[in-house]
């Protein structure tokens, strides 16, 4: 019986990626960071950065072609910060819920 406490509203699916988060506004550095879970709705990811609840991120994640069954495919997602908390290994776990999201061209990706 469910206690209530899940509140995901899409199927989450366990995978480690990589991701990168692009900086806001042009300030700061691009940071490489891991997925632990994803859906189309949403992710948490592990980094080595200080996040807010709130803060608006833009990131993207690689798909590999085990997933895909093609190519490798990359996506842009812009999203908000909706958890933060600290791990075990120094690392911050992020929950994000994902705003917008758009396929980049492989063309793209290649340059």
């Amino acid at each position: 019986m469910s206690d209530g406490s899940e509140r995901r509203e899409a199927r989450r699916f366990n995978m480690n990626l990589p991701m990168r988060l692009m900086p806001r506004e042009g300030k700061g550095r691009e940071l490489d960071a891991h997925t632990r879970d994803l859906s189309y709705q949403g992710l948490y990811f592990l980094a080595e950065a200080d996040f807010e609840i709130g803060n608006e991120i833009e990131f993207v994640i690689t798909l590999p072609q085990q997933v895909t069954q093609s190519g490798d495919v990359s996506i842009r997602c812009q999203g908000k910060i909706v958890r933060v908390e600290a791990t075990e290994n120094g690392r911050v776990g992020i929950a994000a819920k994902i705003a917008r999201y758009e396929f980049i061209p492989a063309a793209a990706t290649a340059a």
